[in-house]
């Protein structure tokens, strides 16, 4: 069974920084392309970064330069550093793996930033 679990949300003035970390089991880790998703109320679930097996990564325009995703593959975990946090950036973040045209989800975690 496939579980995707975040943890690192909380709520944090503008400005600050926050380091979300989703840890996978029942997947072969390394074999799947791993992403970060947000969802604020009443929007649409958004790509924030996702990363390649090979380790390629890609931001929305909205988070980069602030935002880096990363992964650790022996500790089957993948990483959001959020830095210069907005109160836009409020919302909860969901972590995905995606491989051989499976995907997963996790149950996500709520960021909130004041102002």
């Amino acid at each position: 069974q496939v579980h995707l679990v975040e943890s690192g949300g909380g709520l944090v003035q503008a400005g600050g920084s926050l380091r979300l970390s989703c840890v996978a089991s029942g997947i072969i880790f390394r074999r799947n392309n791993m992403a970060w998703y947000r969802q604020a109320p009443g929007q649409q679930r958004e790509l924030v970064a996702d990363i390649s097996r090979g380790g390629t990564t890609n931001y929305a325009d909205s988070v980069k330069g602030r935002f880096t995703i990363s992964r650790v593959n022996f500790a089957n975990t993948v990483y959001l550093q959020m830095n210069s946090l907005k109160p836009e950036d409020t919302a909860v973040y969901y972590c995905k793996a995606m491989t051989d045209g499976n995907m997963y989800w996790g149950q996500g975690t709520q960021v909130t930033v004041s102002s």
